[in-house]
């Protein structure tokens, strides 16, 4: 069994967080009934808390009154036992402030603040921009996010031990695609950060080195089975774990067989749930890998 002391990290905001699709009606309009209903089922399926307007929300197209509102409705829906992340980053230091400090005032649970994209800042332009946010929502804990195919920027690991000066940021979802970037946060920051895998498909891998869960899409239809594969791996039942792990690659694949969210939209879309197509630029799931998709949901027995 896994030794419960100092070296593992505590999990901040619980195991499982789920990347919450953002649902959209016919006519593109944010559908909040419909988001409270997917929110609740989540939480009720293997899931710890939710993370709101990130990457798989649809964040770039997304008002801010759009993102607030949709907070506003998830959050007063959830008991007080499930998080509720919402997604404040920007490629604007003030911009972030302003979002940042509004999920502080109406009771978020935490923020994931992706680091800046499209302008490529340095290092030190990373240190100032993280720390003007944690500066400003000083009693929010913050889940730094590093995502360098989506942002053009990575941010390393000795200027996360910088940030962690700041007694709100104890957390990073670290989504590089290299399991080497917990070891490596490891080593610069020690076991008071709280590491998130953000590819379920290093989720056992990256758990096996210290990080303590995900920040899943594929929880929205596999949450119970991710949970067993995490609770088994704690209890040291490993060949537990690894089975799990190795059955669920193919949906893990498929997933991101295109951009993200566009397959998990098709996934949902195909169990029942009208979340509608992705905004533009996305375009919907094209034919042959939506019955692709569908076939792994059937070999699943999802």
């Amino acid at each position: 069994m896994i030794p419960n002391n100092t070296k593992f990290s505590n999990p901040l905001f619980g195991r499982i967080l789920t990347a919450m699709v953002t649902p959209f009606k016919k006519n593109g309009a944010v559908d909040y009934e419909l988001a409270i209903k997917l929110s609740n089922y989540l939480c009720e399926n293997g899931s710890d808390g939710i993370v709101l307007c990130g990457t798989t929300g649809e964040s770039p197209t997304l008002t801010w009154a759009e993102q607030h509102n949709l907070f506003v409705a998830v959050k007063g829906s959830l008991n007080s036992r499930s998080k509720v992340i919402v997604g404040t980053g920007s490629n604007c230091t003030s911009e972030a402030i302003e979002a940042t400090q509004k999920a502080y005032e109406f009771g978020a649970d935490g923020a994931l603040v992706v680091v800046p994209y499209y302008n490529k800042p340095p290092q030190e332009g990373l240190y100032k921009h993280f720390s003007s946010i944690a500066n400003a929502a000083s009693d929010l804990p913050l889940m730094l996010y590093n995502i360098p195919g989506r942002t053009g920027c990575n941010l390393l690991p000795t200027t996360v031990n910088k940030l962690m000066n700041f007694p709100n940021i104890l957390s990073i979802k670290a989504a590089s695609g290299r399991i080497e970037e917990v070891t490596e946060l490891r080593a610069a920051c020690g076991s008071k950060l709280s590491i998130y895998s953000g590819d379920d498909s290093l989720l056992l891998p990256m758990l096996s080195v210290g990080a303590v869960g995900v920040v899943s899409v594929a929880s929205h239809i596999v949450g119970l089975q991710l949970k067993t594969m995490i609770e088994s791996f704690q209890k040291g039942e490993i060949s537990i774990a690894l089975d799990i792990h190795e059955k669920l690659q193919p949906l893990f694949k498929a997933l991101f067989e295109t951009t993200n969210p566009i397959p998990i939209k098709a996934a949902l879309e195909l169990r029942g749930w009208q979340v509608g197509s992705p905004r533009n630029p996305l375009t919907p799931l094209i034919k042959e890998k939506r019955e692709s998709l569908l076939q792994i949901i059937q070999n699943l027995s999802l």
